[in-house]
């Protein structure tokens, strides 16, 4: 047994088998299918957590400028 793989998108239940490997196809196979994990609950604020974003020259509020009335 051969493996070919490929990353495709499942659009109405098909994947498309790129044109490299549709002629290498042919008779029965064998197809497992493998998802990207993704975390169905983590929020936007989880994931600034995980991966806070790079911006230069970025200075954060003093305590005085986030509690500061006017």
């Amino acid at each position: 047994m051969r493996a070919i793989e490929f990353q495709a998108r499942i659009e109405n239940g098909t994947i498309r088998i790129p044109d490299e490997f549709k002629t290498k196809l042919t008779g029965p196979v064998r197809v497992i299918v493998m998802t990207e994990e993704r975390s169905a609950a983590k929020s936007m604020i989880q994931t600034l957590l995980a991966e806070p974003l790079k911006i230069p020259d970025f200075t954060p509020l003093t305590r005085e400028e986030i509690y500061g009335r006017d």
